[in-house]
């Protein structure tokens, strides 16, 4: 007798749902089960995996160790099996329902997001999309095991089966008040340093590639505010004297939606490309290169229309002086 056949295939379903939202509400809610139903799934599944599977930490559930060890081989497993039965060959965009997963920061937020989502509520309305933050310690095994579809990031580990394309580039420029009492059309250098600044940090800590380009100079910056958030920082500049350097393209963004100017920056600041990552299990999958297709369409629609704003600013705006 095959090991399986004593086992409700169901409750694998509910076991993946659980290990990936470590919460048994939003579980339920994924699966279209009510809370008591899923929890009643949970003592099952503590019962056929000899593990309590969740329990209580300082923040909320959190996974034990075999809950964790069993994470990734049964996404694996049970994405394997979805293509075997739905029969991936046949996937049809218009009449699917599926779920993609993206990691990816809040500047892909603020820029892919939108144009995506028109595309995919065009193409695919059946398909569903959850965007979560990148996990550099975890990404390779979220890749590898179908866990994550795609991560939008600037750089990552290298790990086996890792495949990259290029998506979208940027450089930087710098945000200011409309009515900013000590700027006037352009940025100095002098100016720059004197004025208080925003950096936009996920981690709060460390220097910034503004910061290494002024110590070059032998120039220094006050940052007086560090945020973990892009959307955060426009909010805070378009309310006081400070100033932020950021993604030029974002800049221009949030210029069409708060009394913001866009001015270049007065020190020299190396360019940014993001990629898309996935891994090679996934090359032939027709709905996962589907949406690395759309992703790159996307991308190179806003790279498009990113050169037309950059030279129109080129020509609207004086050249600053350093």
């Amino acid at each position: 007798m095959h090991p399986l056949s004593r086992v409700n295939l169901n409750l694998l379903v509910a076991l993946a749902a659980l290990l990936d939202e470590q919460n048994v509400t939003r579980a339920a809610e994924r699966l279209g089960v009510t809370q008591s139903a899923m929890s009643h799934t949970l003592r099952q599944l503590r019962e056929l995996v000899g593990d309590p599977i969740l329990v209580r930490g300082g923040r909320g559930m959190v996974l034990t160790p075999r809950a964790q060890a069993l994470r990734a081989p049964l996404t694996l497993g049970l994405g394997e099996l979805s293509r075997v039965i739905e029969g991936s060959l046949s996937w049809d965009p218009a009449r699917a329902s599926r779920r993609f997963r993206v990691a990816a920061g809040d500047y892909i937020g603020v820029r892919v997001l939108p144009p995506l989502i028109e595309v995919i509520t065009r193409e695919a309305p059946g398909v569903d999309l959850v965007v979560r933050p990148v996990e550099p310690r975890s990404a390779a095994v979220d890749l590898e095991s179908g866990a994550i579809d795609v991560i939008i990031t600037l750089t990552l580990d290298p790990a086996p089966g890792l495949r990259r394309r290029a998506l979208l580039g940027d450089d930087f420029a710098c945000l200011a008040r409309r009515d900013h009492p000590e700027i006037r059309g352009d940025l100095d250098l002098d100016t720059y340093c004197r004025l208080a600044h925003v950096l936009i940090s996920l981690d709060g800590d460390g220097e910034s590639v503004v910061d290494r380009a002024l110590a070059a100079l032998g120039r220094r910056r006050r940052v007086a505010l560090r945020v973990p958030y892009f959307l955060a920082a426009p909010m805070v500049v378009a309310r006081s004297d400070y100033i932020l350097t950021a993604p030029a393209n974002l800049c221009r963004e949030f210029a069409e939606h708060f009394p913001l100017q866009v001015l270049r920056a007065p020190v020299v600041l190396p360019g940014f490309t993001l990629s898309q990552i996935w891994h090679e299990r996934f090359d032939e999958d027709p709905a996962h290169r589907w949406l690395r297709e759309r992703l790159a369409a996307v991308g190179a629609a806003l790279a498009a229309a990113d050169e037309v704003a950059r030279g129109r600013g080129a020509r609207r705006r004086p050249r600053a002086r350093g």
